[in-house]
C-alpha cells in the first residue's frame, strides 16, 4: 500500500508539472504533425517506474542494442524479454498490475480489470475492453478459430466464466469456484492473452469483414480459409507479423525470412520514469541470426550487448577472457528450474514390460539412488551446482531440505536391494533382467542441444552400469523427441526439470500433476487433460491421480494456508515418488552484457516462468551509456 501510495504521488509530481519529456527520436515525427506529442500518446495514468534498488537509477534515451539469436522464430523472445503483461512478477515475483491499471479479486473467484484510459496499441488505436469482448466472442469461443474452445486456465471443472464488459474500461470475470491460476497465467512469460488488435483484426473476421474483400484476402494469402488466415495474422507471442498492433515496449518490423531484425521503440508504450521520460529508453533492439554454435564465439568478440540465450556454463571461461578486450562483464545468475538436467522414465510406454518396469517406485529410486551427482557437479559445473533431485530450489519459501533431497545421495548398495527386491537378476554379464527375460538395458533420448545432457549421461551410465542397468544415448531433435514420447515410443528422455523451481504457495502446482502432454514422464495423462479427454489416457495410477485431485483442491482453496498445505502434501509425493530423476540444479547462466548497459543486475536469477529471463528486471529500463 505505502509503495502504491508512493507511486501515485509521483506520478502527480510529474503531470502537475506538465513534466513528460518528448522521446528525441520521435521529436521530428511529433513536429511534422505525424505522432501526436508525448503527453497525448501516454494513459491518463501511466506506470511509473522508480528505482530504489542500488545500483539501478533514471536514465536517458537513445542507441540501439544489439543481440543474438539463432532461428527466425526467436523473434517470440522479444515478447519474453518485454515482458508488457496485464499483471506482471516483479524481481521479487511479486505481483502487480503493469497494462492494467489496478484489479480486484473477490472470494479468489471474481475478477475486476481496470484498464488505463487514453492506452494506445502501437498504431494509436485505443485499448479498450472491446479488445478483450472481441477476443472472448469473436476468437475464443469460435469453434473455427478455437475447435477446443476457450485456454484450459479459463475452465473451472468444466464451466466457463460469465464475462461482463462493464464500460470501455472495465471488465469482470466471474467463476462459480476459485480460479487462482487465472492471474498467474496472465503473468507468464508466454502469457494466456485474453485481448486482441480488434480494429485491426476484424479485417480477417467474417462476423466485421465484407465477404467479397475477405474472400479476395484467403485467396490472396494461400491460407486455407478465413480462420486459418485470422490465426496467421494474430500471432502475438510468435511476432512475426510486423502489422500486428502490439502493447509491448519494442515492435517488429521485420518480416521474415530475415537475417537481422529491428524492434522499433512503441511511441504509445504505457510506462514512464519518475522525470517523466517514456520508457523504453533504448531507441530499438536489432537481433541477428547466427549458428547457436557460434554463438557464444560471437559472443565473446563482443558483437552483442546482451546476451544469455544460446550461451552455457561451459563457456564462462572463454568469455571471462575476453571481457576486458571487448568491453562487456559476465554476470552469473542461478538458473530457477527445478533441475538444469532430468531424466524422465516413460510411464506411458507402449510396451506393457517397460510400462509396468518404470511405474514401480522401487525401480526409480533405485535409478536416483545410483546417480552420482557430486561426481556431475564436479565434472561439467566445477561444483558450482546443487546436487539434489527435481523440486524446488533453497530460494523459494516452500523449500525444505530434507525433502527435496530425498533418493538422492549417492548409494549403490541400497540401490541394488531395491532392484534385487523387484526380483531382477543379472545375467552373466551382470546387467540385469526383465521378468520376461529381456536384459535390462534401454534408450535414453536427448533432443541433441546440449553436450551437458550427454556428458551427463556417460556419468550416469558408469553408475548405472555398476547397478546393472545398461543405458545408450541417442540425440534426436527436439520435435521428433516429443513426438516419441507422445506416442509412447521413448523409453526415457532427458531435458530440463521443474520449470519453476522458485515457487510460492500462490504459484499453481500444475506442474506436479498430470496437467500437460510436455510432461515426457506421463504425456498421454497430461494431453487426456488439455484436450478435455479428447485424446491421451486417463490417469490409472492411485498417486498421480491423487496428484491431480491436490491441484484440484489447490485451486479452490481461498487462503494462503490451505493452498500452502497443499503444496506440501503434493511435494511430499513428489519427492518420495521420484516421478522424475534430477541430476543438477541451481547451475550458474552466464548473462554477458556491454559495460555501457545499465540497470541490469548484477546478481538475478534466470528463468523461464516465472520470470521471462530478463522481464522481470523490466528491459525498458536498461540504458546505454553514451
Amino acid at each position: 500500500m505505502i509503495r502504491v501510495l508512493g507511486l501515485f504521488l509521483v506520478w502527480l509530481s510529474v503531470t502537475a508539472a506538465g513534466g513528460y519529456v518528448e522521446t528525441p527520436t520521435l521529436a521530428d515525427a511529433v513536429k511534422a504533425n505525424t505522432l501526436p506529442p508525448i503527453a497525448e500518446r501516454l494513459p491518463t495514468v501511466p506506470k511509473v517506474e522508480t528505482f530504489p534498488d542500488p545500483g539501478t537509477e533514471a536514465g536517458q534515451h537513445g542507441g540501439a542494442l544489439n543481440i543474438l539469436m539463432a532461428k527466425s522464430k526467436d523473434v517470440r523472445q522479444m515478447v519474453v524479454y518485454g515482458y508488457a503483461r496485464l499483471i506482471g512478477y516483479n524481481h521479487a515475483l511479486e505481483l502487480e498490475p503493469d497494462i492494467l491499471e489496478k484489479y480486484t479479486v473477490q472470494e479468489g473467484r471474481i475478477f475486476t480489470f481496470y484498464l488505463r484510459p487514453g492506452h494506445r496499441w502501437s498504431d494509436g488505436h485505443p485499448l479498450t475492453s472491446d479488445d478483450f469482448r472481441y477476443w472472448w466472442e469473436d476468437m475464443a469461443n469460435n469453434p473455427e478459430l478455437s475447435p477446443s474452445g476457450p485456454p484450459i486456465a479459463m475452465v473451472v471443472d468444466g464451466q466457463l466464466p460469465s464475462v461482463e464488459f462493464l464500460d470501455d474500461y472495465t471488465i469482470r470475470y466471474t467463476w462459480s469456484k476459485p480460479n487462482p491460476s487465472f492471474i498467474p497465467v496472465l503473468a507468464g512469460a508466454r502469457p494466456m492473452m485474453i485481448f486482441a488488435p480488434k480494429h485491426y483484426l476484424k479485417q480477417f473476421h467474417p462476423r466485421y469483414a465484407d465477404p467479397a474483400k475477405l474472400e479476395m484476402l484467403v485467396t490472396e494469402s494461400k491460407r486455407r480459409n478465413w480462420a486459418s488466415l485470422h490465426n496467421r495474422k494474430d500471432n502475438a507471442y510468435k511476432n512475426d507479423n510486423p502489422k500486428l498492433p502490439t502493447l509491448d515496449p519494442w515492435r517488429n518490423t521485420t518480416k521474415a525470412p530475415a537475417e537481422r531484425f529491428v524492434f522499433k521503440r512503441n511511441p504509445y508504450y504505457h510506462r514512464v520514469d519518475e522525470n517523466g521520460r517514456q520508457l523504453p529508453y533504448i531507441d530499438e533492439v536489432v537481433m541477428t541470426l547466427a549458428s547457436s554454435g557460434l554463438i557464444p564465439a560471437k559472443t565473446g568478440s563482443g558483437e552483442s550487448d546482451l546476451q544469455a540465450r544460446y550461451l552455457r556454463f561451459a563457456n564462462v571461461s572463454f568469455l571471462k577472457q575476453n571481457e576486458e578486450r571487448n568491453g562487456f562483464k559476465t554476470r552469473l545468475w542461478r538458473t530457477g528450474k527445478g533441475a538444469e538436467l532430468a531424466i524422465y522414465p516413460n510411464m506411458n510406454h507402449e510396451d506393457p514390460g517397460w510400462r509396468t518396469l518404470f511405474r514401480d517406485v522401487r525401480f526409480r529410486r533405485a535409478l536416483s539412488l545410483a546417480v552420482n551427482r557430486h561426481e556431475i557437479n564436479q565434472v561439467i559445473y566445477y561444483g558450482f551446482a546443487l546436487e539434489s533431485g527435481n523440486g524446488l530450489l533453497p530460494a523459494s519459501p516452500l523449500y525444505n531440505k530434507e525433502r527435496e533431497h530425498r533418493w538422492t545421495q549417492f548409494d549403490l548398495e541400497q540401490a541394488g536391494s531395491l532392484l534385487d527386491d523387484m526380483g531382477l537378476k543379472r545375467d552373466s554379464d551382470g546387467v540385469r533382467l526383465l521378468p520376461d527375460g529381456r536384459r535390462l538395458e534401454f534408450i535414453v533420448e536427448t533432443a541433441g542441444e546440449s553436450t551437458e545432457q550427454t556428458d551427463a549421461l556417460e556419468l550416469v551410465h558408469d553408475s548405472w552400469l555398476d547397478l546393472g542397468v545398461k543405458i545408450y544415448s541417442k540425440p534426436i531433435q527436439r520435435e521428433v523427441l516429443r513426438n516419441r514420447v507422445f506416442a509412447g515410443k521413448t523409453q526415457m528422455a532427458i531435458w530440463f526439470g521443474l520449470e519453476n523451481g522458485l515457487a510460492t504457495s500462490d504459484m499453481s502446482p500444475a506442474e506436479l500433476a498430470p496437467t500437460s502432454q510436455l510432461q515426457l514422464q506421463w504425456s498421454r495423462w497430461g494431453q487426456y487433460f488439455e484436450t478435455k479427454g479428447k485424446s491421451g489416457e486417463p490417469i490409472d495410477m492411485e498417486l498421480p491421480q491423487k496428484l491431480f485431485d491436490l491441484r484440484n483442491q489447490w485451486r479452490d482453496e481461498r487462503e494462503d494456508d490451505g493452498r500452502r498445505a497443499v503444496w506440501q502434501q503434493m511435494l511430499d509425493i513428489w519427492t518420495d515418488q521420484v516421478y522424475t530423476i534430477g541430476l543438477a540444479s541451481g547451475v550458474l547462466q552466464p548473462v554477458v552484457a556491454t559495460t555501457r548497459l545499465q540497470n541490469l543486475p548484477n546478481e538475478g536469477f534466470y528463468n523461464w516462468d516465472p520470470g521471462a529471463h530478463f522481464g522481470c528486471y523490466r528491459p525498458d529500463r536498461f540504458w546505454l551509456k553514451p
